[in-house]
Protein backbone atom coordinates (compact mmCIF):
# COMPACT_ATOMS: atom_id res chain seq x y z
CA UNK A 1 0.00 0.00 0.00
CA UNK A 2 2.76 2.37 0.96
CA UNK A 3 4.63 1.59 -2.30
CA UNK A 4 1.48 2.31 -4.37
CA UNK A 5 1.24 5.82 -2.84
CA UNK A 6 4.89 6.50 -3.61
CA UNK A 7 4.36 5.29 -7.17
CA UNK A 8 1.38 7.64 -7.65
CA UNK A 9 3.36 10.66 -6.30
CA UNK A 10 6.27 9.78 -8.57
CA UNK A 11 3.94 9.46 -11.59
CA UNK A 12 2.33 12.87 -10.92
CA UNK A 13 5.78 14.48 -10.55
CA UNK A 14 6.92 13.06 -13.88
CA UNK A 15 3.74 14.30 -15.55
CA UNK A 16 4.23 17.83 -14.19
CA UNK A 17 7.85 17.80 -15.27
CA UNK A 18 6.81 16.73 -18.76
CA UNK A 19 4.29 19.57 -18.97
CA UNK A 20 6.94 22.09 -17.89
CA UNK A 21 9.32 20.85 -20.56
CA UNK A 22 6.54 20.98 -23.17
CA UNK A 23 5.46 24.54 -22.31
CA UNK A 24 9.04 25.81 -22.09
CA UNK A 25 9.59 24.76 -25.68
CA UNK A 26 6.98 27.35 -26.76
CA UNK A 27 8.66 30.24 -24.89
CA UNK A 28 10.80 32.39 -27.23
CA UNK A 29 14.47 31.95 -26.36
CA UNK A 30 15.13 35.71 -26.26
CA UNK A 31 12.62 36.12 -23.42
CA UNK A 32 14.44 33.73 -21.11
CA UNK A 33 16.66 35.77 -18.79
CA UNK A 34 20.20 34.51 -18.55
CA UNK A 35 22.29 35.14 -15.44
CA UNK A 36 24.28 38.33 -15.97
CA UNK A 37 28.05 38.28 -15.69
CA UNK A 38 29.23 41.14 -13.51
CA UNK A 39 31.25 43.72 -15.41
CA UNK A 40 34.84 44.07 -14.19
CA UNK A 41 35.91 46.80 -11.82
CA UNK A 42 38.24 49.18 -13.65
CA UNK A 43 41.13 51.11 -12.06
CA UNK A 44 43.28 53.54 -14.04
CA UNK A 45 46.41 54.72 -12.20
CA UNK A 46 48.30 57.60 -13.77
CA UNK A 47 51.76 58.52 -12.46
CA UNK A 48 53.04 62.06 -13.04
CA UNK A 49 56.38 62.52 -14.89
CA UNK A 50 57.49 58.91 -14.44
CA UNK A 51 60.00 57.89 -17.11
CA UNK A 52 59.78 54.54 -18.87
CA UNK A 53 63.31 53.78 -17.64
CA UNK A 54 62.31 54.33 -14.00
CA UNK A 55 60.64 50.91 -13.79
CA UNK A 56 63.07 48.04 -13.47
CA UNK A 57 60.80 45.79 -15.56
CA UNK A 58 61.54 48.07 -18.54
CA UNK A 59 65.15 48.98 -17.82
CA UNK A 60 67.63 46.17 -17.28
CA UNK A 61 70.17 48.76 -16.10
CA UNK A 62 67.81 50.63 -13.80
CA UNK A 63 69.26 51.84 -10.53
CA UNK A 64 65.73 52.02 -9.09
CA UNK A 65 63.97 48.78 -8.14
CA UNK A 66 60.16 48.63 -8.50
CA UNK A 67 59.18 45.09 -7.40
CA UNK A 68 55.44 45.67 -7.05
CA UNK A 69 55.00 47.20 -10.50
CA UNK A 70 57.33 44.56 -11.93
CA UNK A 71 55.05 41.91 -10.41
CA UNK A 72 52.01 43.62 -11.94
CA UNK A 73 53.69 43.29 -15.34
CA UNK A 74 54.36 39.62 -14.72
CA UNK A 75 50.74 39.02 -13.78
CA UNK A 76 49.44 40.86 -16.86
CA UNK A 77 50.61 42.61 -20.01
CA UNK A 78 53.48 45.03 -20.55
CA UNK A 79 53.32 47.39 -23.52
CA UNK A 80 56.68 48.45 -24.95
CA UNK A 81 55.41 51.01 -27.49
CA UNK A 82 52.81 52.96 -25.48
CA UNK A 83 52.48 56.72 -25.91
CA UNK A 84 50.75 59.60 -24.23
CA UNK A 85 48.82 61.94 -26.50
CA UNK A 86 51.06 64.81 -25.36
CA UNK A 87 54.48 65.26 -23.80
CA UNK A 88 52.97 67.25 -20.90
CA UNK A 89 50.33 66.42 -18.36
CA UNK A 90 47.11 68.43 -18.84
CA UNK A 91 46.69 67.45 -22.50
CA UNK A 92 47.30 63.77 -21.76
CA UNK A 93 44.70 63.80 -18.98
CA UNK A 94 42.18 65.35 -21.33
CA UNK A 95 42.80 62.55 -23.85
CA UNK A 96 42.43 59.80 -21.24
CA UNK A 97 39.09 61.05 -19.96
CA UNK A 98 37.58 62.03 -23.34
CA UNK A 99 39.22 59.76 -25.91
CA UNK A 100 40.02 62.88 -27.95
CA UNK A 101 43.32 64.52 -28.85
CA UNK A 102 43.98 67.54 -26.63
CA UNK A 103 44.97 69.89 -29.47
CA UNK A 104 41.40 69.84 -30.74
CA UNK A 105 40.60 72.11 -27.77
CA UNK A 106 41.72 75.75 -27.32
CA UNK A 107 44.76 74.45 -25.38
CA UNK A 108 47.31 74.34 -28.21
CA UNK A 109 50.43 74.22 -26.02
CA UNK A 110 51.56 73.90 -22.38
CA UNK A 111 49.12 73.16 -19.54
CA UNK A 112 46.31 74.59 -17.46
CA UNK A 113 46.83 75.97 -13.95
CA UNK A 114 45.18 75.57 -10.57
CA UNK A 115 43.10 78.67 -11.29
CA UNK A 116 42.25 77.83 -14.93
CA UNK A 117 38.65 77.24 -16.06
CA UNK A 118 37.65 73.73 -17.12
CA UNK A 119 39.22 72.41 -20.32
CA UNK A 120 36.52 69.72 -20.60
CA UNK A 121 33.29 71.30 -21.79
CA UNK A 122 29.90 70.39 -20.32
CA UNK A 123 28.69 68.69 -23.52
CA UNK A 124 31.70 66.36 -23.80
CA UNK A 125 31.22 62.69 -22.87
CA UNK A 126 33.87 61.40 -20.49
CA UNK A 127 34.83 57.82 -19.72
CA UNK A 128 33.43 58.35 -16.21
CA UNK A 129 30.02 59.37 -17.54
CA UNK A 130 30.06 56.50 -20.02
CA UNK A 131 30.69 53.95 -17.29
CA UNK A 132 28.28 55.59 -14.86
CA UNK A 133 25.56 55.34 -17.51
CA UNK A 134 26.37 51.63 -17.73
CA UNK A 135 25.85 51.10 -13.99
CA UNK A 136 29.30 51.79 -12.56
CA UNK A 137 30.10 53.60 -9.32
CA UNK A 138 32.77 56.12 -10.33
CA UNK A 139 35.53 57.90 -8.41
CA UNK A 140 38.27 60.44 -9.13
CA UNK A 141 41.02 60.46 -6.50
CA UNK A 142 44.23 62.42 -7.08
CA UNK A 143 45.63 65.26 -9.15
CA UNK A 144 43.07 66.83 -11.51
CA UNK A 145 44.95 69.44 -13.58
CA UNK A 146 42.25 69.93 -16.19
CA UNK A 147 40.92 73.28 -15.03
CA UNK A 148 37.91 73.89 -12.78
CA UNK A 149 35.07 76.39 -12.82
CA UNK A 150 35.48 77.92 -9.37
CA UNK A 151 32.78 79.95 -7.63
CA UNK A 152 33.77 83.61 -7.66
CA UNK A 153 33.39 86.45 -5.15
CA UNK A 154 31.43 89.64 -5.67
CA UNK A 155 30.15 88.80 -9.13
CA UNK A 156 33.68 88.50 -10.48
CA UNK A 157 33.90 87.24 -14.07
CA UNK A 158 33.23 83.53 -14.55
CA UNK A 159 34.12 81.43 -17.57
CA UNK A 160 32.28 78.41 -18.89
CA UNK A 161 35.43 76.73 -20.16
CA UNK A 162 39.09 77.28 -20.95
CA UNK A 163 40.11 79.45 -23.90
CA UNK A 164 43.13 81.50 -24.89
CA UNK A 165 41.39 84.61 -23.56
CA UNK A 166 40.30 83.10 -20.28
CA UNK A 167 43.10 80.79 -19.25
CA UNK A 168 43.34 81.90 -15.60
CA UNK A 169 41.15 83.40 -12.89
CA UNK A 170 42.37 85.78 -10.20
CA UNK A 171 43.10 83.84 -7.01
CA UNK A 172 41.83 86.73 -4.90
CA UNK A 173 38.42 86.44 -6.56
CA UNK A 174 37.92 82.71 -5.94
CA UNK A 175 35.34 81.89 -3.26
CA UNK A 176 36.69 78.72 -1.66
CA UNK A 177 33.69 78.52 0.70
CA UNK A 178 31.38 77.65 -2.19
CA UNK A 179 31.31 74.45 -4.25
CA UNK A 180 32.71 74.35 -7.76
CA UNK A 181 30.41 75.55 -10.52
CA UNK A 182 31.69 72.78 -12.79
CA UNK A 183 33.99 69.95 -11.80
CA UNK A 184 34.39 66.14 -11.73
CA UNK A 185 30.91 65.53 -10.27
CA UNK A 186 29.49 67.19 -13.39
CA UNK A 187 31.55 64.91 -15.64
CA UNK A 188 30.28 61.56 -14.42
CA UNK A 189 32.17 60.99 -11.17
CA UNK A 190 30.07 59.95 -8.15
CA UNK A 191 32.91 60.71 -5.75
CA UNK A 192 35.92 62.98 -6.00
CA UNK A 193 38.88 63.76 -3.76
CA UNK A 194 41.59 65.80 -5.42
CA UNK A 195 44.03 68.64 -5.69
CA UNK A 196 43.30 71.11 -8.48
CA UNK A 197 46.61 70.87 -10.38
CA UNK A 198 50.23 69.81 -9.90
CA UNK A 199 51.61 69.65 -6.38
CA UNK A 200 53.75 72.73 -7.09
CA UNK A 201 50.78 74.85 -8.23
CA UNK A 202 48.38 76.77 -5.98
CA UNK A 203 45.81 76.69 -4.57
CA UNK A 204 46.97 74.16 -2.00
CA UNK A 205 43.61 72.82 -0.86
CA UNK A 206 41.91 69.45 -0.96
CA UNK A 207 38.61 69.32 -2.81
CA UNK A 208 36.20 66.59 -1.76
CA UNK A 209 33.05 66.28 -3.84
CA UNK A 210 33.66 69.70 -5.41
CA UNK A 211 34.17 71.61 -2.16
CA UNK A 212 37.30 72.54 -0.22
CA UNK A 213 37.81 70.39 2.88
CA UNK A 214 39.27 73.44 4.61
CA UNK A 215 39.51 77.08 3.54
CA UNK A 216 42.97 78.48 2.79
CA UNK A 217 44.00 80.94 5.47
CA UNK A 218 47.68 81.43 4.68
CA UNK A 219 50.17 81.65 1.81
CA UNK A 220 53.06 79.23 1.40
CA UNK A 221 56.52 80.21 0.17
CA UNK A 222 58.91 78.21 -1.99
CA UNK A 223 62.30 77.52 -0.46
CA UNK A 224 64.90 75.94 -2.72
CA UNK A 225 67.53 75.95 0.03
CA UNK A 226 65.51 73.45 2.07
CA UNK A 227 64.06 71.53 -0.88
CA UNK A 228 66.38 71.96 -3.90
CA UNK A 229 64.15 69.79 -6.11
CA UNK A 230 60.98 70.25 -4.14
CA UNK A 231 59.95 73.86 -4.34
CA UNK A 232 56.51 75.12 -5.22
CA UNK A 233 54.87 78.33 -6.37
CA UNK A 234 53.82 80.79 -3.70
CA UNK A 235 50.06 80.65 -3.13
CA UNK A 236 47.00 80.06 -0.97
CA UNK A 237 47.23 77.08 1.40
CA UNK A 238 44.83 75.46 3.88
CA UNK A 239 45.86 74.22 7.33
CA UNK A 240 45.10 70.58 6.46
CA UNK A 241 47.38 70.64 3.40
CA UNK A 242 50.92 69.32 3.81
CA UNK A 243 52.78 68.72 0.56
CA UNK A 244 54.58 65.59 1.75
CA UNK A 245 51.29 64.03 2.90
CA UNK A 246 49.41 64.37 -0.39
CA UNK A 247 50.56 61.14 -2.08
CA UNK A 248 49.92 58.89 0.97
CA UNK A 249 46.54 60.54 1.50
CA UNK A 250 45.48 59.88 -2.09
CA UNK A 251 46.47 56.22 -1.74
CA UNK A 252 44.61 55.96 1.60
CA UNK A 253 41.48 57.45 0.05
CA UNK A 254 41.78 55.03 -2.87
CA UNK A 255 42.08 52.03 -0.55
CA UNK A 256 39.06 53.21 1.46
CA UNK A 257 36.98 53.49 -1.70
CA UNK A 258 37.98 49.97 -2.77
CA UNK A 259 37.03 48.51 0.61
CA UNK A 260 33.70 50.34 0.68
CA UNK A 261 32.72 49.19 -2.80
CA UNK A 262 34.25 45.73 -3.08
CA UNK A 263 31.92 42.78 -3.67
CA UNK A 264 28.84 44.91 -4.25
CA UNK A 265 26.48 44.21 -7.13
CA UNK A 266 27.56 47.48 -8.72
CA UNK A 267 31.02 47.47 -10.35
CA UNK A 268 33.27 50.49 -9.82
CA UNK A 269 35.60 52.64 -11.90
CA UNK A 270 38.47 54.51 -10.24
CA UNK A 271 40.61 57.15 -11.92
CA UNK A 272 43.68 57.63 -9.70
CA UNK A 273 45.97 60.35 -11.11
CA UNK A 274 48.96 60.44 -8.76
CA UNK A 275 50.72 63.77 -8.07
CA UNK A 276 54.14 62.11 -8.19
CA UNK A 277 57.01 61.79 -8.98
CA UNK A 278 56.39 65.31 -10.35
CA UNK A 279 58.17 67.88 -8.24
CA UNK A 280 58.09 68.68 -5.38
CA UNK A 281 60.05 65.48 -4.79
CA UNK A 282 59.10 64.58 -1.22
CA UNK A 283 59.84 61.00 -0.15
CA UNK A 284 59.02 60.38 3.48
CA UNK A 285 59.97 57.66 5.98
CA UNK A 286 60.41 54.74 5.58
CA UNK A 287 61.40 55.39 1.95
CA UNK A 288 63.51 58.50 2.42
CA UNK A 289 67.19 57.73 1.91
CA UNK A 290 66.58 54.10 0.92
CA UNK A 291 67.62 54.12 -2.74
CA UNK A 292 71.01 52.66 -3.61
CA UNK A 293 72.02 55.77 -5.56
CA UNK A 294 71.21 58.28 -2.81
CA UNK A 295 68.71 60.22 -4.90
CA UNK A 296 65.49 61.71 -3.44
CA UNK A 297 63.87 61.10 -6.82
CA UNK A 298 64.80 57.41 -6.68
CA UNK A 299 63.41 57.28 -3.13
CA UNK A 300 60.19 58.85 -4.40
CA UNK A 301 59.78 56.29 -7.19
CA UNK A 302 60.35 53.49 -4.67
CA UNK A 303 57.70 55.07 -2.45
CA UNK A 304 55.22 55.08 -5.36
CA UNK A 305 55.96 51.44 -6.12
CA UNK A 306 55.44 50.41 -2.51
CA UNK A 307 52.16 52.34 -2.23
CA UNK A 308 50.94 50.74 -5.46
CA UNK A 309 51.70 47.42 -3.81
CA UNK A 310 49.27 48.29 -1.01
CA UNK A 311 46.54 48.94 -3.56
CA UNK A 312 47.21 45.61 -5.29
CA UNK A 313 47.19 43.77 -1.94
CA UNK A 314 43.89 45.44 -1.02
CA UNK A 315 42.27 44.11 -4.19
CA UNK A 316 43.43 40.60 -3.32
CA UNK A 317 42.42 40.89 0.34
CA UNK A 318 38.93 42.00 -0.69
CA UNK A 319 38.64 39.05 -3.05
CA UNK A 320 38.06 41.16 -6.16
CA UNK A 321 41.45 40.92 -7.85
CA UNK A 322 40.16 38.34 -10.36
CA UNK A 323 37.42 40.67 -11.58
CA UNK A 324 39.36 43.93 -11.67
CA UNK A 325 41.15 45.44 -14.64
CA UNK A 326 44.05 47.62 -13.51
CA UNK A 327 46.03 50.00 -15.74
CA UNK A 328 49.24 51.70 -14.62
CA UNK A 329 50.96 54.30 -16.78
CA UNK A 330 52.46 57.81 -16.76
CA UNK A 331 51.21 61.11 -18.19
CA UNK A 332 54.49 61.83 -20.05
CA UNK A 333 58.21 61.20 -19.81
CA UNK A 334 60.69 62.07 -17.06
CA UNK A 335 61.03 65.75 -16.11
CA UNK A 336 64.60 67.05 -16.21
CA UNK A 337 63.90 69.26 -13.18
CA UNK A 338 63.94 66.12 -11.01
CA UNK A 339 67.72 66.00 -10.49
CA UNK A 340 68.72 64.61 -13.88
CA UNK A 341 72.36 65.47 -13.17
CA UNK A 342 72.60 63.07 -10.20
CA UNK A 343 70.75 60.31 -12.04
CA UNK A 344 73.19 60.56 -14.94
CA UNK A 345 76.14 60.46 -12.58
CA UNK A 346 74.72 57.27 -11.05
CA UNK A 347 74.21 55.73 -14.52
CA UNK A 348 70.42 55.71 -14.27
CA UNK A 349 68.57 56.60 -17.49
CA UNK A 350 64.92 57.60 -16.79
CA UNK A 351 64.18 57.63 -20.54
CA UNK A 352 65.86 54.23 -20.98
CA UNK A 353 67.33 54.02 -24.53
CA UNK A 354 65.23 56.86 -25.93
CA UNK A 355 66.19 60.48 -26.57
CA UNK A 356 64.34 63.37 -25.00
CA UNK A 357 62.39 63.98 -21.82
CA UNK A 358 59.09 65.49 -20.72
CA UNK A 359 57.87 68.13 -23.16
CA UNK A 360 59.72 66.77 -26.19
CA UNK A 361 58.43 65.34 -29.45
CA UNK A 362 61.31 62.84 -29.18
CA UNK A 363 60.39 59.38 -27.86
CA UNK A 364 61.49 60.06 -24.29
CA UNK A 365 58.87 62.78 -24.03
CA UNK A 366 55.85 60.58 -24.64
CA UNK A 367 56.82 56.87 -24.70
CA UNK A 368 55.76 55.66 -21.27
CA UNK A 369 55.43 52.55 -19.13
CA UNK A 370 52.02 50.94 -19.66
CA UNK A 371 50.96 47.90 -17.64
CA UNK A 372 47.57 46.17 -17.64
CA UNK A 373 46.46 43.38 -15.32
CA UNK A 374 43.17 41.49 -15.65
CA UNK A 375 43.34 37.94 -14.28
CA UNK A 376 41.62 35.36 -16.43
CA UNK A 377 41.43 37.72 -19.40
CA UNK A 378 45.05 38.73 -19.96
CA UNK A 379 47.69 36.05 -20.27
CA UNK A 380 50.28 36.48 -17.48
CA UNK A 381 53.74 37.77 -18.35
CA UNK A 382 52.67 38.82 -21.84
CA UNK A 383 54.24 41.62 -23.88
CA UNK A 384 52.65 43.73 -26.59
CA UNK A 385 54.74 45.61 -29.14
CA UNK A 386 51.69 47.35 -30.65
CA UNK A 387 51.84 51.15 -30.86
CA UNK A 388 49.07 52.37 -28.55
CA UNK A 389 47.99 55.77 -27.22
CA UNK A 390 46.52 56.78 -23.87
CA UNK A 391 43.44 58.12 -25.69
CA UNK A 392 42.57 54.47 -26.36
CA UNK A 393 41.36 53.86 -22.81
CA UNK A 394 37.87 55.25 -23.44
CA UNK A 395 37.15 53.02 -26.44
CA UNK A 396 38.49 50.04 -24.49
CA UNK A 397 35.99 50.70 -21.70
CA UNK A 398 33.20 51.17 -24.24
CA UNK A 399 34.12 47.82 -25.78
CA UNK A 400 34.01 46.12 -22.38
CA UNK A 401 30.50 47.40 -21.60
CA UNK A 402 29.27 47.12 -25.22
CA UNK A 403 28.66 50.85 -25.76
CA UNK A 404 28.62 52.31 -29.27
CA UNK A 405 29.93 55.87 -29.63
CA UNK A 406 28.07 58.70 -31.28
CA UNK A 407 29.97 60.62 -33.96
CA UNK A 408 30.98 63.39 -31.53
CA UNK A 409 32.38 61.07 -28.85
CA UNK A 410 35.89 59.62 -28.36
CA UNK A 411 37.00 60.75 -31.82
CA UNK A 412 40.60 59.55 -31.34
CA UNK A 413 40.13 56.39 -29.29
CA UNK A 414 40.65 52.80 -30.50
CA UNK A 415 39.79 49.80 -28.34
CA UNK A 416 42.76 47.91 -26.95
CA UNK A 417 40.57 44.99 -25.90
CA UNK A 418 41.71 42.86 -28.87
CA UNK A 419 45.31 43.29 -27.69
CA UNK A 420 44.44 42.45 -24.09
CA UNK A 421 42.41 39.33 -24.84
CA UNK A 422 44.14 38.29 -28.07
CA UNK A 423 40.76 38.27 -29.82
CA UNK A 424 39.89 40.51 -32.74
CA UNK A 425 41.88 43.30 -34.39
CA UNK A 426 43.31 46.51 -32.94
CA UNK A 427 42.42 49.19 -35.48
CA UNK A 428 44.82 52.07 -34.76
CA UNK A 429 46.87 52.74 -37.90
CA UNK A 430 48.69 55.95 -36.96
CA UNK A 431 49.35 57.91 -33.77
CA UNK A 432 49.74 61.67 -33.46
CA UNK A 433 52.24 63.05 -30.94
CA UNK A 434 52.29 66.60 -29.55
CA UNK A 435 55.05 68.39 -27.66
CA UNK A 436 54.73 71.08 -25.00
CA UNK A 437 55.01 73.87 -27.56
CA UNK A 438 52.32 72.36 -29.77
CA UNK A 439 54.63 70.86 -32.41
CA UNK A 440 53.11 67.87 -34.24
CA UNK A 441 54.58 64.46 -34.99
CA UNK A 442 52.94 61.38 -36.45
CA UNK A 443 53.92 57.74 -36.12
CA UNK A 444 53.02 54.87 -38.43
CA UNK A 445 54.85 51.60 -38.23
CA UNK A 446 58.59 52.16 -37.99
CA UNK A 447 58.32 55.72 -39.32
CA UNK A 448 57.92 58.96 -37.41
CA UNK A 449 57.48 62.39 -39.00
CA UNK A 450 57.90 65.63 -37.05
CA UNK A 451 56.17 68.49 -38.87
CA UNK A 452 57.40 72.07 -38.74
CA UNK A 453 59.54 71.70 -35.60
CA UNK A 454 60.10 75.47 -35.49
CA UNK A 455 56.38 76.26 -35.52
CA UNK A 456 56.19 76.01 -31.74
CA UNK A 457 56.22 79.44 -30.15
CA UNK A 458 57.43 80.18 -26.63
CA UNK A 459 54.98 81.76 -24.19
CA UNK A 460 56.43 85.21 -24.99
CA UNK A 461 55.13 84.81 -28.52
CA UNK A 462 58.49 85.90 -29.91
CA UNK A 463 61.21 83.37 -29.20
CA UNK A 464 61.36 80.36 -31.51
CA UNK A 465 62.53 77.01 -30.20
CA UNK A 466 64.61 74.22 -31.75
CA UNK A 467 67.12 76.71 -33.19
CA UNK A 468 69.39 73.86 -34.21
CA UNK A 469 66.68 72.37 -36.45
CA UNK A 470 66.63 73.82 -39.96
CA UNK A 471 64.43 71.32 -41.75
CA UNK A 472 60.71 71.87 -42.23
CA UNK A 473 60.21 68.16 -41.53
CA UNK A 474 62.11 65.51 -39.58
CA UNK A 475 61.73 61.88 -40.57
CA UNK A 476 63.06 59.04 -38.45
CA UNK A 477 63.07 55.29 -38.95
CA UNK A 478 62.72 54.11 -35.36
CA UNK A 479 63.61 50.53 -36.21
CA UNK A 480 67.04 51.60 -37.38
CA UNK A 481 67.43 54.82 -35.37
CA UNK A 482 65.66 54.56 -32.02
CA UNK A 483 67.58 57.56 -30.66
CA UNK A 484 66.29 59.78 -33.50
CA UNK A 485 69.68 61.10 -34.53
CA UNK A 486 69.40 60.79 -38.32
CA UNK A 487 66.86 62.87 -40.22
CA UNK A 488 66.16 60.97 -43.45
CA UNK A 489 63.43 63.23 -44.84
CA UNK A 490 65.49 64.07 -47.93
CA UNK A 491 66.09 60.39 -48.71
CA UNK A 492 62.42 59.38 -48.40
CA UNK A 493 60.25 62.23 -49.77
CA UNK A 494 57.37 59.83 -50.56
CA UNK A 495 57.26 58.67 -46.93
CA UNK A 496 57.20 62.32 -45.79
CA UNK A 497 54.32 62.98 -48.18
CA UNK A 498 52.41 59.90 -47.01
CA UNK A 499 52.66 60.70 -43.31
CA UNK A 500 51.99 64.40 -43.82
CA UNK A 501 48.84 63.59 -45.78
CA UNK A 502 47.53 61.36 -42.97
CA UNK A 503 48.38 63.98 -40.35
CA UNK A 504 46.64 66.77 -42.26
CA UNK A 505 43.53 64.67 -42.79
CA UNK A 506 43.25 63.70 -39.14
CA UNK A 507 43.74 67.30 -38.02
CA UNK A 508 41.18 68.70 -40.45
CA UNK A 509 38.60 65.91 -40.06
CA UNK A 510 38.26 66.49 -36.32
CA UNK A 511 38.82 62.78 -35.74
CA UNK A 512 41.17 59.88 -36.44
CA UNK A 513 38.55 57.14 -36.00
CA UNK A 514 36.03 56.26 -38.71
CA UNK A 515 32.89 58.39 -38.63
CA UNK A 516 31.32 61.67 -39.56
CA UNK A 517 33.72 64.63 -39.84
CA UNK A 518 33.76 66.76 -36.69
CA UNK A 519 34.81 70.32 -35.92
CA UNK A 520 37.81 71.09 -33.74
CA UNK A 521 36.96 73.57 -30.99
CA UNK A 522 36.83 77.19 -32.11
CA UNK A 523 39.72 79.45 -31.10
CA UNK A 524 39.93 83.26 -31.27
CA UNK A 525 43.45 83.46 -32.71
CA UNK A 526 45.74 81.69 -35.14
CA UNK A 527 47.11 78.17 -34.86
CA UNK A 528 50.68 78.49 -36.16
CA UNK A 529 51.74 74.96 -35.21
CA UNK A 530 49.11 73.52 -37.57
CA UNK A 531 49.52 76.07 -40.36
CA UNK A 532 50.88 73.33 -42.67
CA UNK A 533 47.49 71.59 -42.46
CA UNK A 534 45.53 74.55 -43.76
CA UNK A 535 47.72 75.73 -46.61
CA UNK A 536 46.03 76.11 -50.00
Amino acid sequence: MKNNKLFKVFSVSLSLLGLLVLFSSFIPKDTIEKPKTKQPNIIYILADDLGIGDLSIYNENSKIQTPHLDQMAKEGMRFTDAHTSSAVCTPTRYGILTGRYNWRTPLKEFVTWGNSPSLIQNNRLTVAQLLKNQGYKTANIGKWHLGLNWSMKNNSPEFNHYSERSDRLNFKDIDYSQPLKFGPLDMGFDYSFMISASLNMPPYVYLENDKATMLPTDKTERNRKIYPFSSWIKGDIADDFKHEEVLPKIVDKSISFIKENANKDQPFFMYIPLPSPHNPVLPIAPWKGQSEIGSPYADFVMMIDDLMGTIFETLKAQGIDDNTLVVFTSDNGFATTNDLKTLRQKKHSPSYVYSGYKGSYLEGGHRVPFLVKWPGKIKPNSISVATICTTDFMATCADIVDYEFKDNEAEDSFSMLPLLTNEGTYLRDATIHHDKYGVFAIRKGDWKLVMAPNSGIMASGKTKIHKDVHSEALLYNLKEDIKEKNNVADQYPEKVKELKTILIKQIRDGRSTPGKIQENDAIPGEWPQAAFAFEN
